[in-house]
């Protein structure tokens, strides 16, 4: 798409044309593009198009509307099918939910960007293939490996949804981070419906009360069960029609927390040497700081997504390093207590996952902190931070697949 723009930067026609086929991959190459060609009058006016902040909110095209309400329905009568069927709740939700909210956005995504069918039916299979074996897992709450494939599967379909998300442009870097900017959005706004949501809940609630209704145990399970899985692809919707509302949001909140957390995770640091606590020992500490990675690379991934072709400045460069440098400190001292462990009492399931996480969000961490420090020091743009980020998704994919399917079968679902 990039070179198409470039070669007919002074051709109306063309460009419409590039607009209408992808306007989703158009709109993206072309903040680029217009980044290094602003001087062009035509440009200038495709700016104003397609980055124009209304007041409004825009509900895209009827067609689009429309299908986001179908998929919505689906998704709220797929949550209740433990409702209407004698199905036991705790075992379909804890299986079924992530293949029904991601199902459902990658459906949306793979309609938005037209994908080809050869990935279309691809994306369907994945997700028939994950339905059959999540469901065909041994029913044993005391399995490790139960557990593990629980978490790392739903990972694993979060990822399809970025496959269907990138379209035809699945090594390219910068798809990779407007996948992940997009997530952060969407967390944004899926909690402001969701706190929303829990108001009016509330407020009828009461209301119900108040005049003899207790309507508790049928709202819940009825209308706030069936509306729950709709919130993802309604915030997705959202931000996808209107990138106004958030876009500027994430970025922000990431910058007002990477100096607190820096400051928290250095406290922290002095805190353990006075503490006198043996780590070594602490499951709960091991666990804490496999979150306290990710969360370091989504502060440091939204800090810098403001664009891709401007300098970071020399403070915030210098906070981000502090805070990964930091971090990779403390999660090294996690990774020691990890192998301690595995030395002293043996190999499971849990440790193997756990260890493997640390040792591939540490590697990458690593990469990250490399990038940000050529990044200050020579005041270079910041598109190798963000690269650093993109080029190691495919390896946290391939981790997922392997605890999340291959598990169960190694460990003898134990």
């Amino acid at each position: 798409m990039r070179n198409e723009i470039l070669n007919h930067l002074d051709d109306p026609k063309q460009l419409e044309k590039l607009y209408q086929d992808n306007k989703t991959s158009f709109k993206a190459e072309f903040n680029l593009i217009f980044q290094e060609h602003n001087e062009n009058k035509l440009l200038q006016y495709w700016d104003e198009r397609l980055n124009y902040q209304g007041s409004e909110i825009s509900w895209g095209s009827k067609k689009e509307f429309i299908f986001v309400l179908v998929l919505s329905l689906i998704a709220g009568c797929l949550a209740s099918i433990p409702s209407f069927f004698k199905i036991d709740s705790e075992f379909f939700y804890t299986r079924n939910i992530s293949l029904i909210i991601f199902s459902i956005l990658a459906t949306y995504f793979c309609w938005k960007n037209r994908l080809p069918k050869k990935k279309i039916i691809i994306t369907g299979v994945i997700f028939l293939i994950t339905l059959i074996f999540i469901n065909l897992l041994p029913a044993n709450n005391n399995s490790n490996t139960l557990i593990l494939s629980l978490f790392h599967i739903p990972i694993f379909l979060w990822t399809v949804v970025g496959f269907s998300y990138v379209g035809n442009s699945l090594n390219d870097n910068r798809k990779r981070i407007e996948f992940l900017r997009y997530n952060g959005e969407l967390l944004i706004m899926s909690g402001l419906i969701l706190i929303t949501g829990a108001v009016l809940t509330a407020i009828t609630i009461g209301l119900f009360t108040v005049i003899g209704f207790d309507i508790n145990e049928f709202y819940f399970k009825h209308v706030v069960i069936f509306c729950l899985p709709i919130i993802p692809i309604l915030g997705t919707f959202l931000t996808q029609t209107n990138p106004q509302l958030v876009n500027k949001v994430s970025p922000v909140i990431a910058k007002i927390f990477s100096p607190l957390v820096l400051i928290t995770v250095v406290v922290y640091l002095i805190a353990i040497l006075f503490s006198g606590k043996n780590l070594y020992n602490d499951r709960d500490f091991l666990m804490l700081f496999n979150g306290l990675l990710i969360g370091v690379i989504a502060i440091i991934l939204f800090s810098v997504s403001t664009t891709t072709n401007q300098n970071i400045s020399q403070v915030s460069g210098i906070i981000l390093f502090a805070l990964s440098v930091v971090t990779v400190i403390v999660s090294c001292m996690a990774l020691s207590a990890i192998l301690f462990r595995i030395s002293t009492l043996g190999i499971t399931p849990n440790r193997l996952a756990v260890v493997g996480a640390n040792l591939l969000m540490l590697t990458n961490l690593f990469w990250i902190s490399f990038q940000l420090f050529k990044t200050v020091l020579k005041k270079s743009d910041i598109s190798s931070v963000e690269n650093a980020i993109a080029s190691f998704i495919p390896f946290y994919i391939l981790w997922t697949i392997i605890v999340g399917f291959f598990f169960p079968l190694l460990f003898n679902f134990r």
